[in-house]
């Protein structure tokens, strides 16, 4: 299935959906460093994803009349992560005020294209009360990419019109809390996917299902101990230590039964394998990390804290390990990677804050694949002949 994508960063969306079966037919990013990093990358590209066309540009200047005629068939896809700084829990919450507000090129992207669905990624901020008004017109924008604002008509007057014509709306939309670890991310990630079928299409858009468990982790560190079986570790003396994970435990212990998903990917298994710092692929110290109250690092036996990527550097808590001993240190660039989901023959073209800034704005790779497949399912539905 072909593809356009927009705010591509340093790929993580990107490899995700092609491991799902979209072909990127173009690719917008204005970083100058990510697109470096994306050109690094073209044999993996090659190898895994098919040859990505990549722009560096304004995505607000591109023009999708090129990709055939009026856009509609170009693609069957139209996917992305809009900035995510105006929504973001730890930004300055502008939200449609922002100068970096991209939702609208997103919106343009659909109507010009006209692709058979949409997805677009986004952090947990934007399903906040203080922006329910503009989710709501972005929803319904998305609907009815067609219908744009009249001239000073206020968005309060532009949301009540199109949400009188929703039995009209040319896509059918639906905004999706997810967390990444329930979907193979060693991160505990909660982000918003809001996605959308063209109304042509004989199909529903469905939640997306998790496929791994916090429950399971449980089960396999403290009912089997199948977990620290399988890194070669004698079971921990005393149990889970928090006071929730002992009452969980001891409630599986009672049902006796197997939660089915597969357990949350923790800190200690995206890392296997790949030993201390030594220099090599990116795997190179970084001094300088601390715990402080709020920023206390990841215990390698969970989901990593999510990797964040702040205005003024890198965000200590967030973005370093608890070792076995107590003590702390900086992730380094191919151990953020793997807890992104990179492949370790992903290489990253610039200095280390500046890849942690974009491995911290990229979407994990498997929740890529996993929102990919979903995506695809739902695409491969019978089209509906509308009457004339």
């Amino acid at each position: 299935m072909r593809s356009v994508e927009l705010f591509s960063g340093c790929g993580g969306l990107a490899l995700g959906m092609a491991r799902a079966g979209f072909h990127h037919v173009r690719m917008v990013e204005w970083n100058r460093d990510a697109c470096a990093t994306l050109a690094l990358n073209k044999a993996e590209q090659v190898e895994h994803a098919g040859d990505w066309t990549v722009l560096q540009g304004d995505v607000r200047t591109v023009d999708w009349s090129d990709m055939g005629g009026d856009g509609g068939g170009a693609v069957d896809l139209v996917a992305g992560g809009p900035p995510c700084q105006p929504f973001s829990i730890g930004g300055k919450h502008g939200g449609d005020a922002d100068a970096r507000d991209m939702w609208p090129e997103a919106i343009r992207a659909v109507r010009d294209l006209k692709p058979a669905g949409f997805l677009f990624e986004n952090v947990r901020g934007l399903v906040r009360p203080a922006f329910a008004g503009y989710l709501s017109l972005i929803t319904a924008r998305l609907g009815h990419p067609a219908i744009g604002p009249l001239e000073g008509e206020s968005p309060a007057d532009h949301l009540a019109r199109l949400l009188a014509l929703d039995d009209l709306a040319e896509y059918r939309v639906l905004v999706t809390k997810v967390n990444a670890a329930d979907h193979g991310v060693a991160q505990k990630r909660h982000r918003v996917v809001v996605s959308g079928l063209h109304r042509d299409l004989d199909a529903s858009v469905t939640p997306l299902a998790p496929t791994h468990s916090r429950l399971r982790l449980l089960w396999d560190q403290w009912v089997t101990g199948d977990y620290w079986e399988r890194h070669g570790m004698a079971r921990p003396a005393g149990g889970p230590i928090s006071t929730t994970d002992r009452v969980t435990v001891q409630r599986l212990l009672a049902l006796g039964e197997v939660p089915r998903e597969a357990p949350w990917r923790t800190v200690r298994d995206a890392l296997a394998g790949l030993g201390e710092p030594d220099g090599r692929n990116g795997h190179l110290f970084q001094p300088g990390a601390r715990a402080y109250p709020g920023h206390t690092g990841s215990p390698l036996d969970e989901p990593a804290k999510a990797l964040k990527a702040g205005d003024h550097g890198v965000p200590g808590g967030e973005n370093m390990m608890v070792r076995d001993d107590g003590s702390v240190r900086y992730f380094t660039v191919r151990e953020a990677a793997r807890l992104q989901g990179f492949p370790d023959t992903w290489r990253f073209a610039t200095s280390w804050s500046e890849t942690m800034r974009q491995l911290g704005n990229a979407v994990p790779v498997e929740l890529g694949e996993a929102v990919g497949h979903w995506m695809a399912g739902m695409l491969r539905a019978p089209t509906v002949l509308q009457a004339a």
